[in-house]
């Protein structure tokens, strides 16, 4: 996890005037836009993502199970095509306007480009990182909490405030930080609305000079600004106890919305039409029209398959890489163990062109042998998403009490044997979780797949790429629904698998 901050220093000490770039204005000025950004972005994920989370695991909301499996699905949309697509549809001379024109008489719709753009684009494709996190909190949560609230009077409102909302305090933490971490990171959404941030900039400098010490200094800052951000939340971190000190095995009962589950409906309905069904009709749209003009798209299947064994394998081997960290952290805290946390969410933040470049530098120079090949690929996919799954353990790992796995002990059993028996089978949603985040994510990853693939190796996110930016966007629009539809269908198994949970007709 720290190779690429290696490598960051190593350009960075090349060129002392680099070092310049960080006093200028123009820098200050996009420092804060890109700040500015990820907290707006943030704080609407949460306010989408915790009432669709509550919804889906502790209401009756119709179509509860389709709601779960949609909701998650904006993730796998690259963010460089959802951009595209918005823009195309919401732009002032877009598809909408282009519907509206004859009707009503509309030339010109609002201006989405810049922050707005920014902002709607993002929120809509990184709300899953909270909603993911918190339904496998809300899924492990002693439903007997809740019990005891409304046993002593509370409403079904207050009891939300004062006993599920402050258990979910280390999930939504674990959200919103992959979320501003991803803006700090993303440069698709950015530069096609013409949104300048610190990430823009640095692929500019990586792209367009020789000489990378600029761009290293700016990726630099932007290392800086995570290790803050991650220092500031981790003296925010509260010394609250999340787990019982035993499971009632009781299941949850649904609350009856009653009146309420129409705008419920409404809500989950409007998220998933913006996040997910505009961008797939878009991109329907363009199939169709392509199929019509006679497109072909060869090697689609062979791209999928490889997408497939690239991101499964990285979601495997970074799931084992981060439960030692996530175990550490929460069963044995020390000054160390929270640096080593710490440290692997730096990563995160660094756009996939600096991870890659970092990756090359030292293939080359100490590990030839793997330079090009699957597995430093799948190490890539580690590098970059070892955060994601080191936050869904974490936040699984502490509503486990620390009894359960003594009593185990008590009983004469080893330490890996109480792991594989009582902590790995409570840790499962967190676990389960955390494959298909990285699976999702590392599917649609598009730098470092671009860099540091095998020859001849091609992926449904390459795909899409080569067709965007040749615009042949009706050849483009067939890899992109497909990884969409190769992402849903985990999500779908793991929906469809679950046991279904009594209602209370009798709550309000």
């Amino acid at each position: 996890m720290a190779l690429p901050v290696v490598y960051l220093g190593i350009r960075a000490s090349a060129s002392a005037e680099a070092w310049l770039l960080l006093t200028r204005p123009q820098t200050l000025q996009t420092l804060g836009r890109t700040l500015w950004l990820g907290m707006w972005v943030t704080l609407l994920s949460i306010g989408i993502a915790v009432p669709i989370a509550w919804l889906t695991t502790r209401t009756d909301l119709p179509f509860r199970r389709l709601w779960s499996v949609l909701t998650p699905l904006p993730l796998v949309v690259p963010s460089y095509v959802g951009a595209y697509l918005f823009a195309s549809v919401l732009g002032p001379r877009g598809l909408l306007q282009f519907i509206l024109e004859e009707p009503l008489g509309i030339t010109r719709l609002p201006n989405l480009y810049g922050f707005p753009g920014a902002l709607l684009v993002l929120t809509l494709l990184n709300y899953p990182f909270v909603l993911l996190s918190v339904r496998a909190a809300l899924e492990r949560m002693d439903p007997v909490l809740e019990e005891v609230s409304r046993g002593l009077g509370y409403n079904a409102w207050s009891t939300f405030w004062r006993v599920v909302l402050p258990q979910l305090r280390p999930a939504v933490t674990v959200g919103s930080l992959l979320v501003i971490l991803y803006v700090l990171r993303d440069f698709g959404a950015v530069a096609i609305m013409r949104y300048n941030t610190l990430t823009r900039v640095i692929y500019t400098q990586y792209t367009s000079t020789f000489d990378r010490s600029a761009a290293a200094v700016l990726s630099c800052l932007l290392v800086l600004v995570s290790a803050l951000i991650l220092w500031g939340e981790l003296r925010t971190r509260s010394r609250a106890q999340y787990a019982s000190s035993a499971r009632s095995g009781r299941v949850a009962f649904r609350l009856s919305l009653g009146a309420w589950r129409w705008p419920a409906l409404i809500f989950c309905g409007g998220v998933v039409f913006l996040a997910l069904v505009l961008p797939a009709g878009t991109l329907l749209f363009w199939l169709l029209r392509g199929m019509a003009a006679g497109e072909v798209f060869p090697g689609l299947w062979e791209a999928g398959g490889n997408s497939i064994v690239a991101s499964a394998l990285a979601a495997l081997v970074t799931i084992v890489a981060a439960l030692p960290i996530a175990i550490l952290e929460v069963r044995r805290p020390s000054r160390l163990s929270r640096v080593l946390e710490r440290i692997s969410y730096i990563s995160f933040a660094l756009p996939g062109i600096v991870v890659a470049l970092a990756l090359v530098f030292f293939g080359v120079n100490f590990m030839l042998p793997l330079y090009q090949t699957l597995a430093m690929l799948v190490f890539a996919y580690g590098v970059l998403y070892l955060p994601q799954a080191v936050g869904m353990l974490r936040s699984s790992l502490l509503q486990i009490h620390p009894s359960m796995e003594e009593a185990g002990r008590s009983l004469g059993k080893r330490p890996l044997e109480v792991f594989r028996r009582i902590t790995l089978p409570l840790l499962r949603p967190g676990v389960v979780m955390g494959l298909a985040l990285v699976m999702l994510t590392a599917m649609k990853e598009l730098p470092a797949t671009l860099i540091l693939a095998p020859i001849g190796f091609k992926t449904l996110s390459t795909a899409v790429w080569s067709s965007v930016s040749e615009a042949f966007f009706a050849r483009a629009a067939a890899p992109a629904l497909l990884l969409i539809l190769l992402s849903s269908i985990p999500l779908a198994i793991l929906e469809l698998r679950k046991d279904s949970l009594p209602t209370d007709r009798n709550t309000r």
